[in-house]
């Protein structure tokens, strides 16, 4: 069980105008913005859900997704899953969550993707028969075969995301975080992510939650979604919320985020 309960998070930011000038005059004197990423968000997710958290660039879906994993501390708010404080319990956490960013990677660039995998392996001190069986079911379901052998940098884009998803599952987590899993890849290579994200929530219970701009995914994959923008927690239902009276989800979404001046 995840819960949120009125958590912000504020972000000091320093600000100064173009030119010359202006950046010698700050090297004495630096402006701040306070910008509020959070304010008072609070949701629940069950155990074996699968749930969209979207929103607009800057709502704070990153933030709360950081919240989330132990990365960032709230100013304020509480926030529990399965009973541990994120940022408080940080070592015990982390043994049940595995995190996929989009567009960072979690694999060494140089050297075969198995060896990243051996490396994860003594990190989070996975006993060596659930690791065979982990990365067994892993190569066999995300089709990694071909793979394992070959350094990360020389994947292509659908083939590193298939080694990042795998990567963050072979300690066998209970919740799986998805920060933008499918940006930039072809249609193929969407299909096969979606498949076994769904097969992995089927078959493992595991709680997924998915930030994505791209609605083919939320509603390949999601019945639930929860939409933030400005720190705030807008909407809490389903993909229908959105899309009814629109042609599609893109232009539902596109209503909703100029009635809400997102």
């Amino acid at each position: 069980m995840i819960t949120m309960q009125d958590v912000c998070k504020t972000y000091k930011v320093s600000k100064r105008d173009a030119g010359f000038s202006s950046a010698f005059k700050a090297l004495f004197h630096k402006e701040y913005e306070l910008i509020h990423a959070l304010d008072g968000v609070s949701f629940t997710i069950r155990d074996g859900e699968m749930v969209g958290y979207i929103g607009p660039n800057g709502a704070g879906k990153s933030s709360t997704i950081k919240i989330l994993s132990g990365i960032l501390t709230p100013e304020e708010g509480t926030c529990l899953i399965d009973g541990l404080t994120p940022w408080k319990n940080r070592i015990e956490h982390v043994k049940n969550i595995g995190v996929v960013f989009g567009q960072r990677t979690q694999l060494w660039w140089d050297v075969p993707v198995l060896d990243s995998f051996e490396l994860l392996k003594e990190i989070y001190r996975i006993d060596a028969h659930a690791y065979r069986r982990n990365l067994e079911q892993l190569t066999d379901m995300l089709g990694l075969s071909g793979l394992l052998q070959t350094p990360t940098r020389q994947l292509s884009l659908g083939q590193r995301m298939r080694c990042e998803i795998a990567a963050s599952l072979l300690h066998d987590p209970k919740i799986l975080f998805l920060d933008e899993p499918t940006i930039g890849l072809d249609a193929v290579s969407k299909l096969a992510v979606r498949d076994f994200i769904l097969r992995l929530n089927a078959e493992k219970k595991t709680t997924v939650i998915l930030t994505t701009h791209d609605m083919q995914d939320i509603e390949a994959l999601t019945s639930r979604i929860i939409l933030i923008g400005r720190g705030h927690i807008l909407l809490d239902g389903n993909l229908t919320d959105i899309k009814e009276g629109f042609a599609s989800t893109d232009e539902g979404l596109a209503s909703f985020y100029q009635s809400h001046n997102l």
